[in-house]
Formats: C-alpha cells, sequence, structure tokens
C-alpha cells in the first residue's frame, strides 16, 4: 500500500470508539522539561510503526494531549508520516489536525475524503475550521462545503467571505447573547437548557433587540447574583468592540492592551457577529512576533515544513537584492583602488567599519519595527523616537571610536590612522542609527511592510557609507604605508 493510500484509509469516516486522550504527566518519560517529545520517545514510536506493532504504537500515543500527537506527526519523516497516520488512525481526530502544522496539515487533509474533511470541520470551532478549508483548492473547499451541515456550511462560507488574517476569518460564531431584560435566573436556566450551546466561553454577551452588543457579563458574577436580578443591572457596560474587517494585528493589540479574555466583533452595522477570545490572539501575537523578524531576514516563512521550492523562492529574491546592493559597495572600494594599494592595511580594516555600522543599524532597526508593529511608534511621536535613536547612535559611536581609534593608534603606531578609523567609526554608526529609524518609518509611511526591505536598505546605506567615510578620509589625508 502507498503511502497515499494509507493516509487516505487511516483518515476515512470512523464511528466514536476510539482511544481517549489523556493529558500527559508531567513527570512522564515522554516530555522534556520544556515539554518538548523527547528524542527517544519518537523513535520508539517510529520504530514500532516500522515493526507494524499498531497496538504498541496506539498505547505509547494515547496519554498525549492532541497537540502532542501533532507534534509527533511533524517531527517524523515524510515518508514516514503515511505510515504513523495509519498507525494513529483512531487518535488522529479534529483536535489533533487542528494542532498540526499548516503545511503538514495541508498535505493530510489533501488525501482525505471531503465527507471526512467536513465531518473535522464540523467538529471544530468556527476559526479553526475555516483554517483547515481555507488551504484547500476551490473545487474541493466546494466538495467540502457541500458535504458539510447546512448551518456549519453557511458558517464557513461567512468566513471565507472576509479578508485573510481579519477579525472575520478569526472569529467563533459560537457564542451566548442574551437579552438585557432577562434576569439572572433565565440565564441559568437557558445556559443549562439548550445542549446547542457553546461549551467555551467566559462572559455572556448582553444585546439590545436588534441584535447590538450593550454590554457583558462574567460568568463568575451571573454565579454570584441572586436569581432575580435583572442582567442588565449587573453588567459591564463599558465594552471593546472589535470591527469584523480589523487586520488579526491590531486585534491582538487590543487584547494586549485592554487585558481582554474574550472580544465582541460586530459587523458594519454593528450587530454581533461572533467573538473572539485570547486563546487564538495567543497564536497571533506569536504568528506575527515570528513573521516580524522572519521578514526581517528575507527568510519567508521560516518553516522547517514549508516546501523546498517555496523556501528557494522566498528566499532567493532577497539574496539577489542583497547582492545588487552590495555592487554599490563594491563600486565605492574600486574607487579608491589606488589608496587601498597605498596603503594595504585600508583593506583589513575598512570591513570593521561597515561591520560595525551594519550591527547597529540593525539593533535601531529591530528597535523601530517592532515600535511600529505594536503602535508604540505613530505619527504624534515619530521625531521625538528618530531623535532619541540618533542620541543613542552618537553615544554608542563616540564609544566605538575611542575605543577602535585607541586600538589602531596602540597596535599599529599610527596616530593618523587611528583617528581616521574613529572619525569613520562615529560617522557610520551616526548614520546607520539614522537610517535604522527613517527607513522603515519611511517604509510605513508609504504603506509598504517595513519589515520586508528595511534590512536591506539598512545594509547598504551602512556598507556603503562606511567604505567612503573611512576611505574618503584615509585619501584626503593622504595615508600611505
Amino acid at each position: 500500500m502507498s503511502e497515499r493510500e494509507m493516509v487516505a484509509a487511516a483518515l476515512a469516516p470512523r464511528d466514536d470508539t476510539g482511544v481517549l486522550f489523556h493529558q500527559a504527566d508531567p513527570d512522564s518519560a515522554i516530555l522534556d522539561e520544556e515539554d518538548r517529545l523527547r528524542p527517544e520517545f519518537v523513535a520508539e514510536v517510529l520504530d514500532a510503526v516500522h515493526a507494524g506493532d499498531v497496538e504498541t504504537v496506539c498505547a505509547l500515543v494515547a496519554p498525549l494531549h492532541p497537540a502532542d500527537v501533532a507534534d509527533l506527526i511533524e517531527l517524523a519523516r515524510s515518508d514516514e508520516r503515511g505510515g504513523l497516520v495509519a498507525a494513529l488512525a483512531e487518535l488522529v481526530d479534529a483536535d489533533v489536525i487542528a494542532e498540526m502544522n499548516e503545511h503538514v496539515r495541508e498535505l493530510l487533509v489533501e488525501q482525505m475524503a471531503p465527507e471526512r474533511v467536513a465531518e473535522i470541520a464540523g467538529e471544530l470551532d468556527t476559526d479553526d475550521a475555516v483554517a483547515i478549508i481555507e488551504d484547500l483548492e476551490e473545487d474541493e473547499q466546494r466538495a467540502v462545503l457541500r458535504a458539510m451541515e447546512p448551518d456549519d456550511r453557511a458558517a464557513i462560507e461567512e468566513a471565507l467571505a472576509f479578508g485573510e488574517e481579519t477579525a472575520g476569518r478569526l472569529m467563533q460564531r459560537d457564542l451566548i447573547a442574551v437579552p438585557e431584560h432577562w434576569t439572572v435566573g433565565q440565564v441559568i436556566d437557558y445556559l443549562r437548557s439548550d445542549e446547542e450551546l457553546s461549551n467555551d466561553f467566559w462572559e455572556v454577551f448582553v444585546v439590545s433587540p436588534n441584535h447590538h452588543p450593550v454590554g457583558t457579563c462574567k460568568l463568575s458574577t451571573i454565579l454570584r447574583s441572586p436569581r432575580q436580578v435583572r442582567v442588565s443591572d449587573i453588567m459591564a457596560h463599558e465594552q471593546t468592540l472589535i470591527p469584523v474587517d480589523m487586520d488579526q494585528e491590531d486585534v491582538a493589540l487590543r487584547f494586549q492592551k485592554y487585558a481582554l479574555v474574550s472580544a465582541a466583533v460586530v459587523d458594519a452595522n454593528g450587530r454581533l457577529v461572533g467573538m473572539i477570545t485570547v486563546d487564538d490572539v495567543v497564536h497571533i501575537i506569536q504568528a506575527e512576533a515570528s513573521e516580524d523578524v522572519l521578514l526581517l531576514s528575507g527568510a519567508g516563512e521560516g518553516d522547517i515544513n514549508e516546501p523546498v521550492s517555496e523556501s528557494y523562492k522566498a528566499r532567493v529574491r532577497w539574496l539577489i537584492a542583497n547582492l545588487l546592493t552590495a555592487l554599490v559597495a563594491s563600486t565605492i572600494i574600486r574607487v579608491f583602488e589606488d589608496s587601498i594599494e597605498r596603503l594595504a592595511i585600508l583593506a583589513a580594516l575598512m570591513p570593521i567599519v561597515a561591520g560595525v555600522g551594519g550591527n547597529a543599524g540593525t539593533q535601531t532597526l529591530a528597535v523601530t519595527v517592532r515600535a511600529l508593529a505594536t503602535n508604540q511608534l505613530t505619527g504624534s511621536n515619530r521625531w521625538r523616537a528618530v531623535g532619541r535613536e540618533m542620541r543613542v547612535a552618537l553615544l554608542n559611536g563616540v564609544t566605538i571610536a575611542a575605543l577602535a581609534g585607541g586600538a589602531v593608534t596602540l597596535i599599529l603606531h599610527n596616530p593618523q590612522l587611528g583617528g581616521v578609523i574613529a572619525a569613520a567609526m562615529l560617522f557610520n554608526i551616526v548614520i546607520a542609527g539614522g537610517a535604522g529609524v527613517l527607513v522603515p518609518v519611511t517604509l510605513e509611511r508609504l504603506r509598504a511592510d517595513p519589515a520586508v526591505a528595511s534590512s536591506i536598505f539598512v545594509t547598504m546605506v551602512t556598507d556603503s557609507m562606511g567604505f567612503l567615510i573611512f576611505l574618503g578620509l584615509a585619501t584626503a589625508f593622504g595615508l600611505s604605508g
């Protein structure tokens, strides 16, 4: 049986008599002190898979949390995953699929029948179901949606109509909303009587007759209040509302700023259409932070499960851009070829000037991109932030210039060369500080992602200006061997 056939068979529809998941014991030999699967445990499971001992595989994996089962599948080689998933047929359910890396999940979902994908999606919260279905080809999406229950299909189709990485894609449709004229007793009876209500919520949303959110009630407040008290008397009137088209990064910033556990999502008319919970926001914060770091380096998604071809295409274009900017620095060096021939030590010292300047620019760039991403740097304090970074760059420049100039003077016994490298260090670090803050700010003003191209421009500035200033000063002072 091929890997494709094994995966398809393992993920075929089945009944609910499979092995139940249990939370792994923190002291178990399965996990290390950082809650990662131990290599010897992974090897033991895969050895059992290769031996065809399905009973042992299931016995080893059954105690794991769904997230750990997903990690186990990801840790296996691509040619081993088919057999592993086939052996874990009773354990690979909706919760495991939802926890998987998107590249691994996409490959597995492609092997499933549309009916099985629809079954899994129906068991998940709307946001998790959308994450699975949105990666499918359009014809596969239609097949899966046709196989879903009408209510689930309507919710998924509505979510897919919103832009990617917006609150509409992120929100859950299953929430608890009650009218403000109800009493606490009515709310409690309603929560107990309707089996179709969501099981995961921390607060009850209070709505007006036209379904506009007018307040919220924490579960603790409801449980501690007498049954006859009206909801309108105990609800919190102030709440943070999330527009359905808000970018997920802005959603995360609101949760962080206002210490939210959940928040109502409203449409263009102000009607309550969903909610976002803090567990979803944690994933966003991690994803956005990782994305900015990887974009700064031009590494694409930076996912080790990403196909090689996609990683290649994401990275090579930035390497080509870097090559072109490096040619600018090389051209500057060529202009001062005669000076380098007269004093060969210049060739050894000039990379130091450019390298330290590049590091200084990278430091400022990282601080600025983070400040822009977290809304710490805005139009109201832009120039104050620029001034601050320039002062930091000046202090760093003076310190490094003194150290570099003193070292060259003492080691090479050439005070003039020491003065030249000190001046070059000072000027280049100050320029690097300016570039590190002005380049991302300018890109942000132009509505371009400052994390994408900033590092290329900053590196070009620090290298080019470092060589130009150092070699230019050496030429101007007529240094020779």
